[in-house]
C-alpha cells in the first residue's frame, strides 16, 4: 500500500529533469550544419545532455524533499560528485587497452574511465537525488550539541548525502 503513493511521488519528481529533454533535443538539431549552422546552440543542448545526471540528482531530490527545499538539491550534488569520482578511481581498465610503456596509457585510461562513468551519470544522479531526498526530510531538523550546532539541521544533510555517496560508489 506504501510502495504506490511512493513511485507517484517519484514520477512527479521525475518529471521535473524530464521536462527539459524536448529543449534540450531542439537546441541540439537546431546547432547542426545542414539546419541553422549554429555551433554554440549545438553546444548548448548538448551541454545539456552531457549532465543529465546532476539534473536527475537535482531534479528529484528537490521533488522528493519537503518544500522543494534547495538544501536537498545542494545534498544531491554532493552525493552525486563524490559517487561518480569514487567510482571512477575505482573502475579497472582492462589490460588489453593499454600496452606497458605506452606514452599514451594515462590518456587511455582517462577517456575509458570517462566514457564508463558517462554510462552510470543518470542512474547515479537518480540514486544521489533519491538519497538526498531522504536525507533531507529524515535529518533537516537535526538538533546536535552546541559545539557542533552549526552542521545541524539542514547544513548536515550535504555531509551526509556525501558519505553515503562513498558507499554508492
Amino acid at each position: 500500500k506504501k510502495l504506490l503513493p511512493f513511485l507517484q511521488h517519484l514520477g512527479r519528481a521525475l518529471m521535473l529533469p524530464i521536462a527539459v529533454l524536448p529543449v534540450a533535443g531542439l537546441l541540439l538539431r537546431l546547432g547542426q550544419p545542414d539546419l541553422l549552422a549554429l555551433p554554440f546552440i549545438a553546444g548548448a543542448g548538448d551541454a545539456i545532455f552531457s549532465n543529465l545526471g546532476i539534473l536527475f540528482a537535482i531534479g528529484v531530490a528537490v521533488g522528493l524533499a519537503r518544500e522543494n527545499n534547495g538544501a536537498a538539491a545542494l545534498a544531491a550534488v554532493v552525493g552525486y560528485f563524490v559517487a561518480t569520482k569514487g567510482a571512477e578511481v575505482l573502475i579497472q581498465v582492462p589490460l588489453d587497452l593499454v600496452s606497458p610503456g605506452d606514452a599514451h596509457a594515462g590518456l587511455v585510461q582517462a577517456a575509458y574511465k570517462s566514457r564508463e562513468i558517462a554510462k552510470l551519470s543518470v542512474p547515479i544522479g537518480i540514486l544521489s537525488g533519491l538519497i538526498a531526498g531522504y536525507l533531507y526530510n529524515r535529518y533537516s531538523a537535526i538538533k546536535f550539541p552546541s559545539y557542533l550546532a552549526f552542521f545541524a539541521g539542514r547544513r548536515f544533510v550535504p555531509i551526509a548525502s556525501g558519505l553515503v555517496g562513498l558507499v554508492l560508489a
